[in-house]
């Protein structure tokens, strides 16, 4: 109080601050030391529960209609629970708010609104319109908190408010600011929601027996027994008033009061700690509003000093500008009187010079001098003058104007007042009409005044709309935070899945293999073993993934054929064969899973990126990796239009078809042999029903006239049938065979000597030498000729050896690339299995391992780098000279054959046909029988 009154320009602020000591000494007095601690925080970062009454809409029958039931809600599990007083022990039942979606209608009666589940909808009503927003509200924000962090709460709430509680502040800020976009945030409806309504008396119905359950009449029953025993219990003790000592009501409680008594008042009965502090909650919260009005300027009195500290302020500011601009003037002021001065002083040396000289002569100049500066001035004063007489004019003009503005400035004057009687009389006119109707009613008026009403009605109709808009846009944007947020969860498991799948098939595999290293190891001999072995091996094979239980998630099942119609686990007849297919197909789909988002999933951002296609060397890198499958089909027309642009005439494909159908191409009967022997294990050429083998037939056809050289040549019926597969059109199918035949593959490739194929395969063993040393060492000791292995692969482009997934990876680069790539692969191939191969150490076994190997290869990406970058460096001119030289080569022996052949035609002629005596022909034995 000193203080106060020594210094008395804070008495004002002093006042209400002198009250704070003693209110909070009575608060130390009442609540334990813990207490304050909580206090000091603010009521915003205080957790509200969300509980309260409100109207249930159930039942069936003649009970059918709104129930009080009390909710409310828990964050652990994000369930709304509901009872039918706060008092209950058992809750009823209770609503997944995390799966819920809210809605409020215009239309329906005020404070009503659903909760939408995937198994029901609950419509409740709120006692206001107010109320009804908040819960709705509140109920989108636990949902998004929830769906925002999942895991379960610590075991102690205080430390992980503590660590977690700057993150969740941040968050729900963010919320906040978001819901403000869309609706506004509404404030807490006093005494219907919180704790404060759970003192409130239950809402009466018109039938006792209408409020009753009879769905959960078990649970009804506990609660009433529970309320009498906590009644009776009440009234012997006679601490708590009857309904304030229920487990849900005491919950929140607890949490208000101090977890252990006062060590400084021994004399108060334990269950007295246990009442809520009603009444120094209400002194705690008037000294918080005190102490805010204190320290922040947010009251009247605290604005109103705020204002005149501001206007202060500004007048000084002003005064200070004011004071600025004077002392500039004079400064001004000072500089022009300095000149003055110093033009005087120098008038006065130059005067004093004159005077003091001792001729007249110079006295007579002084005397000229002063006459000019006469003369001068009078000039000056003339023009001053006439500048005075022109600015007399000007003002005279001036007040002329002035005054014609006031005459016209009173002439609008009057005009408005003339105005404002005449509207004060038309006022007074329509008042006068609107309470005549009221005297006497007219049809007329009845009808304005209905008018009136449904304007009313549809203001609040448009008003009632426009809240249940912006709740249902907020509503939406909650909704789809959390399918996206679930959306992300469900890729993650995805992956997940394909993780564990792709390790399931890989384990599958290592199993097999394991069953056949053993059949391999026991043989053929007779034991239980060995029929045991068997039994699994059968097992293995007829065993699939979708099959083994009901519950099994099966994310990507090896399925039957895949996209181009190949069989994935071709069907051999030797069961060594199919124990490998089924390990083939195990392999490839473990690589495919691995590598869908790792790999597949770039490539095909970056293919859908591309945009125009042009040579590049982009697009060499994408069509090297690959080409997506629903890519592909688009990529091979451009390729082929890009190899055969030249050749390509309109109306080129039908004209041929004609041709053949006209006259019969001599190689037609070779093309339909080959017809059917055309990819047995895809089901497009094997399926009586199909229309591919009929397409083949006609593009090979209208080949066979396209290029009379080659005609037909066994091979090309599959290269046909690779395109006719991708591109689906017979005339694409065509041109991309004319494409390889023609332009990719070198001249007499496809001819009768297939010279060309020949000097490939002779190129390809100086490559494996110069590349792979070791392993050519190896099969030359065993003396093994891979062209046996390798011509066929060269003749189709791998279209019998590979499986389909890596096969269409090949084409996709030899279509961009040329043959080049043919022999990357082939290299490769080698390079896959090189250790493999060295392992054999029989020139018979090396022969049937080589004949199927290439089907084993499971790992396309392994592969791929093999052949691109392993075997570099690869130029394309030592390719050129490698040909070069072995065509001549080749061609010399050729030549040397044809010369043999040619010496001993001309022999067996000079010879003649000698038939021995004693042999007859049968012809004429013929005869003789």
């Amino acid at each position: 109080m000193e203080g106060a009154e020594e210094n008395p320009a804070e008495s004002s602020s002093s006042a209400p601050r002198s009250e704070e000591p003693a209110g909070s000494a009575k608060g130390r007095e009442v609540l334990p030391p813990e207490e304050p601690e909580g206090c000091a925080r603010p009521l915003e970062t205080t957790p509200k529960k969300l509980c309260g009454y409100l109207s249930k809409f159930g039942g069936k029958g003649p009970i059918r209609g709104w129930k009080s039931r009390w909710f409310f809600y828990d964050e652990r599990k994000c369930h709304l629970y509901y009872s039918r007083t706060a008092q209950d022990a058992n809750p009823l039942d209770s609503i997944d708010v995390s799966t819920a979606v809210f809605d409020c209608k215009a239309n329906a009666e005020e404070g009503t609104f659903e909760i939408k589940t995937p198994s029901r909808i609950i419509t409740l009503k709120a006692a206001t319109k107010q109320a009804m927003l908040y819960w709705l509200q509140q109920l989108q924000m636990k949902r998004w908190e929830f769906h925002n962090s999942p895991p379960a709460p610590p075991a102690t709430p205080d430390a992980a408010l503590a660590g977690n509680g700057p993150a969740l502040r941040l968050e729900l800020e963010q919320e906040e600011a978001e819901l403000e976009e869309f609706l506004c945030p509404v404030k807490t409806p006093p005494g219907l929601v919180g704790l404060a309504a759970a003192s409130q008396p239950v809402p009466a119905m018109p039938l006792a027996l209408q409020n009753i359950s009879l769905k959960h009449l078990g649970t009804e029953i506990q609660n009433t027994m529970h309320n009498i025993r906590s009644n009776k219990q009440t009234q012997g003790t006679g601490h708590t008033p009857p309904g304030e000592d229920s487990p849900l009501s005491e919950e929140p409680q607890r949490e208000e009061q101090p977890s252990s008594p006062d060590p400084g008042t021994p004399g108060k009965d334990s269950a007295d700690s246990l009442k809520p502090p009603k009444s120094f909650l209400s002194t705690n919260l008037i000294q918080k509003a005190k102490l805010q009005s204190s320290t922040f300027p947010l009251f009247t009195e605290g604005l109103i000093r705020n204002r005149t500290a501001q206007e202060k302020v500004l007048a000084l500011e002003q005064q200070v500008l004011m004071l600025t601009k004077e002392l500039t003037a004079q400064k001004e002021l000072v500089k022009i009187l300095h000149k003055a001065l110093e033009a005087a002083q120098q008038e006065k040396r130059v005067s004093s010079m004159y005077l003091a000289a001792a001729e007249d002569k110079d006295r007579l100049e002084l005397v000229r001098h002063k006459v000019r500066q006469i003369a001068e001035l009078g000039r000056r004063v003339e023009a001053l003058e006439q500048e005075r007489e022109s600015l007399v004019q000007t003002a005279s003009l001036r007040e002329q104007q002035v005054q014609e503005l006031q005459q016209h400035v009173q002439l609008l004057m009057d005009k408005n007042q003339a105005k404002q009687q005449v509207i004060c009389k038309l006022s007074e006119k329509v008042t006068q009409d609107f309470m005549r109707p009221l005297a006497t009613p007219d049809a007329a008026n009845r009808d304005f005044l209905s008018q009136q009403e449904k304007m009313e009605h549809l203001k609040d109709d448009m008003e009632a709309y426009r809240t249940q808009n912006r709740f249902l846009n907020s509503e939406i944007h909650q909704v789809t935070k959390i399918w996206r947020k679930v959306a992300e969860k469900e890729r993650a498991l995805l992956m997940k899945c394909a993780y564990l799948q792709a390790k399931n098939c890989q384990v599958e595999s290592k199993y097999l293999a394991g069953l056949r290293r053993l059949q391999e190891a026991i043989g053929g001999e007779a034991s239980e073993c060995s029929e045991l072995l068997r039994q699994l091996i059968q097992e293995a094979l007829q065993w699939e993934a979708g099959d083994s239980s009901a519950d099994s998630v099966v994310l990507s099942p090896i399925s039957e054929y895949d996209e181009y119609g190949f069989l994935t686990v071709p069907n051999y007849e030797v069961e060594d064969l199919k124990l490998l297919a089924k390990i083939q197909a195990l392999e490839v789909h473990s690589h495919h899973l691995l590598a869908h988002e790792a790999v597949e999933r770039p490539l095909r951002e970056r293919w859908a990126a591309l945009g125009e296609l042009a040579p590049s060397a982009e697009l060499k890198q994408l069509l090297r990796a690959g080409v997506p499958h629903e890519h592909r089909p688009h990529i091979w027309r451009w390729l082929v239009r890009f190899r055969v642009q030249h050749l390509q005439a309109p109306g080129r494909y039908q004209e041929l078809l004609s041709r053949s159908q006209a006259c019969k191409h001599p190689a037609a009967r070779q093309i339909e042999l080959d017809l059917n022997r055309t990819f047995p294990n895809n089901k497009h050429f094997t399926c009586p029903t199909s229309s591919f083998p009929d397409k083949l037939r006609r593009v090979l056809l209208a080949f066979s006239w396209q290029n009379p050289t080659i005609g037909y040549c066994q091979g090309l019926n599959r290269l046909a049938a690779i395109a006719l597969l991708v591109l689906d059109e017979e005339e694409s199918a065509f041109w991309c065979l004319v494409a390889i035949v023609e332009v990719i593959m070198p001249a007499d490739y496809y001819s009768k000597t297939l010279l060309a194929s020949q000097v490939d395969q002779r190129v390809l063993q100086d490559l494996l030498s110069e590349k792979l040393p070791r392993l050519m060492a190896h099969l030359g000791q065993h003396r093994v000729d891979l062209s046996f292995i390798t011509f066929n692969w060269f003749l189709v482009v791998f279209a019998d050896s590979l499986i389909s997934n890596i096969l269409f990876q090949v084409w996709d680069a030899f279509l961009y690339e040329g043959t080049k790539v043919v022999f990357r692969y082939a290299l490769a191939i080698f390079k896959y299995n090189e250790e493999a191969i060295l392992r054999l150490q029989d020139g018979l076994e090396i022969y049937q391992y080589l004949r199927f190997f290439t089907k084993t290869i499971c790992n396309s990406q392994k592969l791929m780098n093999i052949a691109f970058n392993d075997m570099n460096p690869f130029p394309m001119k030592q390719l050129w000279q490698l040909r070069t030289a072995h065509r001549e080569r080749l061609e010399a022996e050729l030549h040397e054959l044809e010369q043999f052949k040619a010496e001993y035609l001309e022999t067996r002629t000079c010879q003649g046909p000698a038939v021995p005596e004693s042999c007859t022909s049968e012809d004429e034995g013929d005869l003789e029988a």
